[in-house]
């Protein structure tokens, strides 16, 4: 993957569009998934609940990404395992949710995590009806 280049204070990545129709199309794969806006950015949602927020530049932090939920005790594994891909997101990452860099990412292994994310949020009637599984 390609290394992370600075975003200039104040703006928004030129690739962050491209980066949002990668997020826009694994999420939209997802049954009963919508998306709005929320706190300014794409959020998306099943039913009422987050499972994906991208987020370009947010607030300068720098990072073009994608924050998801993640399971228990995931985070910091995998922040310590490759913290050129993931990062601890402001708001949400004291409950656990992890910062995707979607430079630093196939296609295939954001889809496996967005599933996943979407999977922890997800009513259990909705998924027993759809059969999406993670794994």
């Amino acid at each position: 993957m390609k290394s992370r280049k600075p975003i200039t204070k104040g703006s928004r990545s030129e690739s962050g569009e491209e980066h949002l129709k990668r997020v826009r199309r694994i999420c939209a794969a997802m049954p009963e998934s919508t998306e709005k806006l929320s706190h300014g950015e794409p959020t998306f949602f099943v039913r009422k609940k987050v499972f994906a927020m991208f987020a370009n530049n947010h607030h300068n932090d720098g990072h073009i990404g994608v924050w998801i939920p993640a399971p228990p005790g995931l985070q910091p594994l995998l922040i310590k395992s490759s913290p050129e891909t993931f990062f601890k997101p402001p708001y949400v990452g004291v409950r656990g949710w992890v910062g995707i860099e979607l430079e630093q990412i196939s296609d295939e292994e954001l889809a496996a995590h967005i599933r996943e994310a979407w999977q922890m949020v997800t009513p259990k009637r909705l998924k027993a009806t759809t059969g999406v599984r993670v794994s």
